[in-house]
């Protein structure tokens, strides 16, 4: 009897060189290459794992972010975001993310709320769990002293 396939993205890496791996995004054949950071035995030429995954937090809130803005009529002509990933030693893991989005929009104090509300709800900040302490600030691009990096 033949085993079903697995549905879902598929996302496929292999080594290169004594440390690194380059994945590939099957839909749509880019690929990101990992490497280990210094302080882990890797010469810190790439990112790493774990910077991939703490990118993922801040590139998630800001795509859904995004996406509220389009979905409720929003303005908003961008949104950065600044990000510091501190680990934990022992075991070695993912320990702190402390996130700033500097959103670039007029709009009102009601709609900066869905904006921010979307963020909180991205999928990859759920997917960190309670054992990955997420410390976050939403701004307004207009407001230069909130505008301070993590």
């Amino acid at each position: 009897m033949s085993q079903a396939q697995p549905t879902g993205l598929k996302i496929s890496g292999r080594s290169v060189g004594p440390l690194s791996m380059v994945m590939h995004h099957g839909p749509s054949g880019a690929t990101i290459q990992t490497t280990p950071p210094v302080d882990n035995g890797g010469d810190g030429s790439s990112f790493s794992p774990t910077d991939l995954c703490a990118a993922s937090l801040g590139a998630c809130a800001s795509t859904i972010i995004l996406l509220a803005a389009q979905r409720h009529q929003i303005p908003l002509a961008g949104i950065t975001f600044d990000l510091v990933k501190q680990m934990n030693q022992s075991p070695r893991r993912l320990g702190r993310l402390i996130v700033t989005y500097v959103l670039d929009t007029d709009c009102t104090e009601e709609s900066f709320a869905v904006l921010v509300a979307a963020g909180r709800a991205c999928p990859v900040r759920l997917t960190l769990g309670p054992d990955v302490l997420v410390e976050e600030r939403y701004v307004r691009a207009s407001d230069p002293a909130e505008r301070t990096s993590p």
